[in-house]
């Protein structure tokens, strides 16, 4: 539960590569999260290469952060052979949160850019790094060595809260 607490968006780092071991143990994180009829539509392409890293931040308006970040994973989705491929994105989505959830376990600091389900956004990043016809981008999210530190925000609130009981 460290983690759930303590985890912030990060978009400053440290000009320090991160390890690969760091990187396999954040995407074994991944990998680990529930799918809908178990699926696992993932794969992911971790970019280090600074001149494909800067292309990547000019894709949308709200990743140009993402030029100081040592490595950019790329989470992707198979479109073919899903047996629930409507609920791709979803499987996705806890699965980027577990990464973004050991990423912060491991003393390192994220951020999630959304990328889908904006289709120009999908493509452009598809195409900048040449990936496999097959499979459609989902996020990308900067990662390394933070640079700045701040509390996270304390998002609990009990209004929002409604038990409906007999």
């Amino acid at each position: 539960m460290n983690s759930i607490f303590h985890r912030i968006s990060v978009r400053k780092y440290e000009d320090k590569p991160v390890e690969k071991e760091k990187i396999m143990e954040i995407l074994k994180a991944g990998m680990q999260a529930p799918s809908a009829c178990n699926q696992q539509p993932w794969e992911f392409y971790v970019v280090t290469d600074k001149e494909k890293i800067q292309k990547l931040s000019k894709v949308t308006p709200y990743t140009g952060c993402a030029a100081g970040a040592p490595a950019v994973i790329v989470p992707v989705y198979h479109t073919e052979g899903l047996v629930a491929p409507s609920f791709a994105q979803i499987d996705m989505s806890i699965a980027q949160e577990n990464i973004w959830l050991e990423t912060d376990t491991l003393g390192l600091g994220g951020v999630w850019f959304g990328i889908a389900p904006i289709e120009e956004h999908m493509e452009e990043v598809h195409r900048l790094l040449g990936l496999p016809e097959n499979v459609k981008v989902f996020s990308m999210f900067a990662l390394g060595y933070p640079a700045e530190t701040r509390p996270q925000q304390d998002r609990f609130d009990p209004e929002r809260i409604h038990f409906i009981e007999k």
